[in-house]
């Protein structure tokens, strides 16, 4: 109703001004009748309300539609009427949504066949680095133990690249099972001992016997060595340890993942899952790409557990999943 009188309000003026003008000319002319010159107005102030009675009748979904917030693209759609205006608005609409359809089409088709071609080009990286690893693992001299240490990097560098990709089609390769929580991080914590070696650093499993969670044991393996890295990475003294425990929150199973390394200053504590944000230790760490703690909780969200963490400048970070 308020759009329909705004609208309407310009004409309403007009029409007054109008009124005023004739029967200035008619008192100009010599009818002193003020009677005769009101009851002229009434008439054809009638015969405006009239008018303006049907233009809102015959408009009122038309108004009401256009003053009330859309929650998606059907609710554009307009009841059947006669009147030209919504009919024209409409048929508008319609060539609109089609053509922006058609662009979310076309934009969605390059996207997956990007998605593809990054899948493909992963997966055919790690080839030649399975051929490299094959050609030095038997190798014990400092140069093999260097390009071990570099393919260990591009490795976990591609499954960056290949799980983040895959992160837009989450629900096609998401497979739900009851995990036992322990031999999940022992597992994980076992295929990262090239890195707890070279950064003579050591991992201590406190988790309870018998803790499981449900979840993907792909994507939670992920997860798990992402911060498995930032512990190591963020940890300069030698002999540190990092500890993964068990803990129950409201009838819930969690993991802590607790490192002592140099911490997350408090400023940067609010941004840490944002993308690329490396904060200060990113400035002092240069392998840093700020995309470890953003994927950790994408992941989380999608597989609907909570992620949080907790840190002390100079005294370690601890990372909390609640499954």
């Amino acid at each position: 109703m308020k759009l329909f009188i705004r609208e309407q309000l310009p004409l309403a003026l007009i029409y007054i001004l109008q009124l005023l003008v004739i029967l200035l000319i008619y008192r100009l002319d010599g009818h002193t009748d003020w009677k005769i010159s009101l009851y002229a107005c009434l008439l054809s102030s009638c015969l405006f309300g009239g008018y303006l009675v049907y233009r809102y009748i015959t408009n009122r979904s038309f108004y009401q539609k256009l003053t009330t917030p859309l929650s998606s693209l059907n609710d554009l759609k307009f009841s059947p009427q006669d009147a030209p205006l919504p009919e024209s608005l409409e048929q508008f609409q319609k060539e609109l949504i089609r053509h922006y359809k058609m662009d979310i089409y076309n934009y969605k088709h390059k996207l997956d066949h990007h998605i593809q071609f990054i899948n493909q080009w992963v997966h055919q990286m790690k080839t030649p680095l399975s051929v490299i690893h094959l050609m030095v693992q038997d190798r014990d001299d400092e140069f093999s133990q260097s390009v071990k240490d570099e393919l260990d990097r591009l490795k976990k560098g591609l499954e960056m690249v290949l799980y983040t990709a895959r992160l837009d089609t989450f629900d096609r390769d998401f497979y739900a099972e009851t995990l036992d929580l322990s031999e999940l991080v022992k597992k994980v914590t076992s295929s990262q001992k090239r890195l707890f070696i070279r950064n003579r650093i050591y991992p201590e499993l406190a988790i309870e016997k018998g803790s499981s969670i449900t979840s993907d044991e792909k994507w939670v393996s992920f997860l798990i060595t992402q911060l498995i890295t930032n512990a190591v990475r963020y940890t300069e003294i030698p002999g540190e340890k990092v500890v993964f425990r068990s803990f129950i929150q409201d009838g819930k199973t969690g993991l802590e993942v607790i490192d002592h390394g140099v911490g997350i200053p408090k400023s940067d504590l609010p941004r840490v899952f944002d993308p690329y944000f490396t904060g200060e230790n990113g400035r002092h760490f240069q392998e840093s790409t700020g995309m470890g703690l953003f994927i950790a909780k994408q992941i989380c969200d999608r597989l609907g557990h909570r992620i949080s963490i907790d840190s002390v400048s100079g005294s370690g970070t601890t990372v909390r999943i609640l499954f």
